[in-house]
């Protein structure tokens, strides 16, 4: 490979106070290569995917510094949006853009807006010697929805924890996600609403305004990090991720490392974050997942599920179990950051 390799990313990447799965990928993983070869980090201030004129004008002058035939590794939310800015560097660099969530699939957005995003960034991986997704799923639909011959596949790691210790009754819920409309915590509240008899409570963990105040059943502790958010996984019985898009749920592999079972929704690439495990209590097959996943928007199933996790021992035992042979299947960001410097390689020699 051609060294350094140039990293541009949006500026805030390690603010804790703004989270996300795109930042910590981008952040685990280029710790990771730092380790390997050089690496050289641009951070590029702006409101991406919709930057002012200013900010645009930054990443032209970033991307006109870097020497002919230089690797540059775009995040997708920075290079997307701005296909104008990467076209005159296009031939002379070798622009490599990860895709975390395509600009389209964001909740929220009225359609004239997901047509012109989805538009825009069609442009833009067009214009990309390679286009990196971060699951399977995800890559087949960037590929289908841009017409693009080939996208390569990343999958997240993740490090290993200590297990949670369940308590005897399971009743200690917890979400992990930015207070979105794509997250579908409402999906969760509204399912529990039909728990009132039961003992239970619930914990949001993530960035945005609350959905509703703070109760003795419900709590919204904002976006953690370090060890206050390996604290809340290790309060933790069940996770619970009620999205209505997800390019893969990072969140869901980082519960499972300790050892927590998931419900979450059967969208993008969760089925691939959650995995399948040879089941230790029987009923093996497709089926033995370490938990459970649900159709998304459906408050009914959800809460017909918890009412069985909060119930039934025996499910939490066999969850739990699936869960335990799940963490030990997972693999750290070592891997992540492998396959990434072998794609690269494949983009320079022009054989990926």
């Amino acid at each position: 490979m051609s060294f350094p390799l140039h990293a541009v990313l949006p500026a805030g990447v390690d603010d804790p106070a703004a989270p996300s799965g795109g930042n910590r990928y981008d952040r685990a993983v280029l710790d990771q290569l730092h380790d390997r070869f050089p690496v050289r980090e641009i951070a590029a201030p702006g409101t991406w995917p919709r930057p002012a004129e200013t900010d645009r004008d930054h990443l032209s002058r970033v991307l006109a510094e870097f020497p002919d035939g230089a690797t540059v590794l775009l995040d997708g939310l920075v290079a997307c949006g701005v296909p104008e800015v990467l076209e005159p560097h296009a031939a002379r660099l070798r622009l490599v853009i990860l895709v975390h969530l395509p600009l389209s699939d964001e909740t929220g957005l009225s359609p004239a807006d997901a047509a012109e995003l989805r538009t825009l960034e069609g442009r833009a991986l067009h214009l990309a010697a390679g286009v990196i997704a971060t699951s399977t799923q995800a890559a087949a639909h960037v590929a289908a929805m841009h017409g693009l011959a080939k996208v390569h596949v990343a999958a997240p790691g993740v490090d290993r924890a200590t297990p949670s210790i369940p308590s005897p009754t399971g009743h200690r819920l917890l979400c992990v996600a930015s207070l979105t409309l794509r997250k579908g915590q409402d999906v969760l509240l509204s399912a529990l609403e039909q728990l009132t008899d039961l003992d239970w409570v619930v914990t949001f963990v993530g960035a945005g305004r609350p959905l509703t105040a703070d109760t003795r059943h419900i709590r919204f502790a904002g976006p953690l990090a370090g060890a206050e958010l390996e604290a809340a996984y290790a309060d933790a019985d069940l996770f619970v991720l009620p999205s209505r898009a997800e390019t893969y749920g990072m969140v869901i592999t980082e519960a499972l490392a300790h050892a927590l079972p998931v419900v979450a929704t059967e969208v993008g690439g969760v089925p691939e974050a959650l995995g399948v495990v040879a089941s230790p209590g029987g009923g093996g097959g497709a089926d033995a997942v370490p938990g459970k996943l649900l159709a998304p928007e459906d408050p009914d199933a959800l809460a017909e599920t918890l009412r069985a996790w909060l119930t039934d021992a025996d499910l939490r035992r066999l969850w739990r179990s699936r869960a335990e042979a799940r963490r030990e299947t997972l693999t750290g960001w070592d891997e992540t950051a492998r396959r990434i410097t072998e794609i690269l390689r494949e983009i320079e020699e022009g054989t990926a």
